[in-house]
């Protein structure tokens, strides 16, 4: 059997990417311009993209694309789908034997949560928990594993020796959204607290860290206009 690896992070890469502050400048200026095609980027084009975000006028900033290849645990990726506004590929654990990765926190995680749903805070824990949750986490992610290779060398359907895995399992995806859908993504996931309070899972918030600074990269204007306004998707 293979060995099993056990990490404590999430990789955000950009596979691709099309339009920029630009493209969202000549699909505003479409609707009262006569050629809206060349744009040249100055503080008249930052105000028209600062407008559109205060004021929510949304579809300009939708003609434009991300394409991210991500690996996550399982857990993270069903928080992800949720937002039901991008396009998905994920890895196949019916069709491909999936990778003996699994997710563990690491010391930075913190553990115990205080308060209600809706209204609650995370503290880190005491000693004994710090070393409960790992040890518990990799010798049930070591004992799941070795019964779906059990069941596979058996003959079992790859669709039902995955039954036994675990919410820990790393899997990996494309997925591919406009800015807008983007940044409201980012508003509900990110750690970084704007006009509406947020209440991200750790986990979701740094992959939403790593998108959010390749977001910033691609789209400069956009991005600040975004953190202007108080972090509203338009």
């Amino acid at each position: 059997m293979p060995d099993i690896k056990f990490r404590s992070d999430m990789t955000v890469e950009l596979i691709q990417s099309m339009g920029g502050d630009d493209a969202v400048v000549r699909s505003a200026r479409v609707s009262t311009s006569s050629d809206s095609r060349n744009v040249d980027m100055g503080t008249k084009e930052e105000g028209l993209i600062n407008y559109l975000m205060r004021d929510r006028h949304g579809s300009p900033f939708e003609h434009n694309a991300f394409t991210f290849f991500i690996e996550a645990p399982l857990f993270v990726f069903r928080e992800f789908q949720r937002h039901r506004m991008a396009s998905y590929n994920e890895e196949s654990g019916r069709y491909k034997e999936l990778a003996p990765v699994f997710y563990v926190p690491d010391e930075n995680r913190k553990l115990i949560q205080v308060g209600k749903p809706g209204a609650y805070t995370f503290e880190d824990g005491d000693y004994a928990q710090k070393m409960m949750v790992p040890a518990d986490v990799m010798r049930t992610s070591d004992d799941a594993y070795l019964a779906y290779k059990r069941m596979l060398n058996h003959g079992i359907a790859r669709e039902v020796a995955r039954m036994v895995l675990p919410l820990n399992i790393y899997s990996s995806m494309y997925v591919t959204m406009n800015a807008r859908s983007l940044m409201n993504f980012l508003s509900l996931r990110s750690l970084e607290q704007g006009t509406y309070p947020s209440f991200p899972q750790w986990e979701i918030a740094d992959v939403a860290t790593q998108m959010e600074l390749i977001f910033s990269e691609k789209m400069p204007i956009t991005h600040n206009c975004f953190v202007k306004n108080g972090r509203v998707a338009p």
